[in-house]
């Protein structure tokens, strides 16, 4: 991993296509949310896969929990699809054919001749695309727990939502002056809101 990926630190802005063929940034993706990014070795990885059952049935939270999930490997167009519609997933699939991520991150698994992989790695994102925590995957139980990624993003939550601790009086005090900016949806309609919550990326 380069020395400069650290906790802190912004994850390059990559720009990769998506299961439906559409080039995604990850900051476009990511909106003001936190996001889960992982980042596999591909569709013939078992490890990939169990991470990713388990991401399916913790999306739900995230979904509820405004947060957002995105998962890039080095697989081609068919196989990132087959990949996401075997495990059920329903969050925004990058494939990454030439490899830009590996190289530019240098995580190549360099111990896999025939595939060539990136060392999988599990990205927890503040807004902006501010690195808060980063799990090394290439054993199964260096990948996080749904419950480290709750713990995580209650840090994060804590943090980003002034709203978060709503039961004070100066929070109170705002909103019966109707000082609104630092209640949820921060300024935005609830139609942008439900419409992330939905994972129409073609409507964000």
């Amino acid at each position: 991993m380069r020395k400069d990926i650290k906790v802190g630190a912004i994850l390059p802005d990559f720009e990769l296509p998506d299961h439906t063929n559409v080039k995604r940034k990850l900051s476009f993706l990511q909106g003001n949310d936190p996001m889960i990014l992982m980042l596999g070795r591909g569709i013939y990885c078992p490890k990939d896969r169990q991470q990713l059952h388990q991401l399916v049935k913790f999306s739900s939270q995230c979904d509820v929990g405004f947060t957002r999930i995105v998962t890039i490997n080095c697989d081609n167009y068919i196989l990132i699809n087959d990949l996401r519609l075997g495990v059920g997933a329903h969050w925004p699939f990058l494939y990454d054919e030439e490899k830009i991520i590996q190289k530019d991150l240098e995580i190549e698994e360099y111990t896999d001749a025939l595939h060539r992989p990136m060392i999988p790695h599990t990205f927890v994102l503040e807004p902006g695309l501010k690195i808060y925590k980063i799990y090394n995957g290439y054993w199964y139980w260096g990948r996080p727990s749904t419950a480290e990624l709750h713990q995580d993003l209650r840090e994060i939550s804590m943090k980003y939502r002034p709203d978060f601790k709503i039961d004070t009086p100066e929070m109170r005090k705002k909103w019966e002056s109707e000082q609104r900016d630092d209640f949820y949806p921060y300024g935005k309609s609830w139609e942008e809101v439900f419409i992330r919550m939905s994972g129409d990326v073609n409507q964000f």
